[in-house]
């Protein structure tokens, strides 16, 4: 057998050193010191972009804030659910007298874009037949914009009435007496949708069986075609309070019987008188709004089975 040799180490190491290949990628995008540019025609692209999705939002926005109306049985369900006076989350109510005002500051009180909005609408139309369920200075400041017209206050607080000094044979108010209280509005609703006698035919209004119906207002009331009718009252903020079902009803039919008619509603944040707008008022008549005022333009209609398509609220 041969003698073993040990195996001969290399007195040199090689002179060239090999590195990791280079990534074609970073060839391509980080050769030099070169800094990436975008074309002017992309730049343009993008900041149309940015523009148009600004706009969407934007209109997202305004849709939100409208608020279109959910199903009919979301709204029963919604106003069985108002707060009860044994609720807890109802511990502090104010205690109500009717006739009388309550010593709360008037939370419901027109803002000056509200007042704009009202002022501007009455202005355009003047003169005109003015109905206005409510009484506060600030109407009184609006009724001046009508003094050629016929303006009609309906108001059920005695205080309010005794406090207003400029009267004019072309302004009337009117002393009325409501009787259906906010904690009703679930009951009163059910039974409009369910009885016959609260159809929208207006030329029965004052001798209807409708419990919505507010029939021992004066004559004047049912005389008149309204070209503008505001609903601010009765005032609505406590359960035992009268709400302003029957008004908004009420409001509706009288609407109806006229030509064409503005019908405004004040306090839309509430409840009761947003789905009650929508309800009797119908969403296809909304036409412009403005802080909690929503206004809503109706014209005369005969032989109407319902307020509202029947694809906007389904039994």
């Amino acid at each position: 057998m041969p003698p073993e040799v040990p195996y001969p180490r290399p007195l040199l190491t090689p002179l060239v050193h090999f590195s990791a290949p280079v990534s074609p990628v970073n060839n391509k995008y980080f050769r030099g010191n070169k800094k990436m540019k975008i074309p002017g025609k992309k730049m343009i692209i993008l900041l149309v972009f940015i523009i148009t999705s600004l706009s969407i939002l934007r209109l997202l926005k305004l849709a939100i804030t409208t608020s279109p109306s959910p199903p009919s049985s979301t709204l029963l369900s919604t106003l069985q659910n108002i707060c009860s006076s044994t609720s807890p989350s109802c511990s502090y109510t104010p205690s109500y007298s009717p006739g009388t005002s309550t010593n709360l500051p008037n939370a419901s009180a027109l803002t000056k874009k509200e007042f704009k909005f009202l002022s501007n609408l009455i202005t355009s139309k003047a003169p005109c037949n003015l109905l206005i369920f409510g009484l506060d200075p600030q109407y009184i400041e609006l009724s001046k914009a009508n003094a050629e017209g016929i303006t009609v206050f309906l108001e059920d607080d005695s205080n309010k009435i005794n406090a207003v000094k400029r009267k004019s044979n072309r302004t009337q108010i009117y002393k009325v007496d409501y009787q259906r209280p906010a904690k009703d509005a679930y009951k009163l609703l059910k039974h409009a949708r369910q009885n016959p006698a609260c159809a929208p035919r207006s030329e029965l209004l004052p001798s209807s069986k409708c419990k919505l119906t507010l029939k021992d207002l004066p004559q004047e009331v049912f005389k008149h075609k309204w070209d503008v009718i505001v609903v601010d009252g009765p005032r609505g903020d406590m359960l035992e309070a009268p709400g302003r079902m029957s008004t908004i009803y009420t409001a509706s039919m009288l609407a109806r019987n006229g030509e064409t008619t503005n019908v405004v509603v004040h306090d839309v944040d509430r409840t009761i008188e947003k789905w009650f707008s929508w309800e009797f008022l119908c969403e296809e008549n909304l036409v412009s709004s403005k802080g909690k005022l929503w206004n809503f333009r109706l014209t005369g209609q005969s032989n109407l089975t319902r307020f509202c398509p029947a694809e906007t609220f389904s039994e």
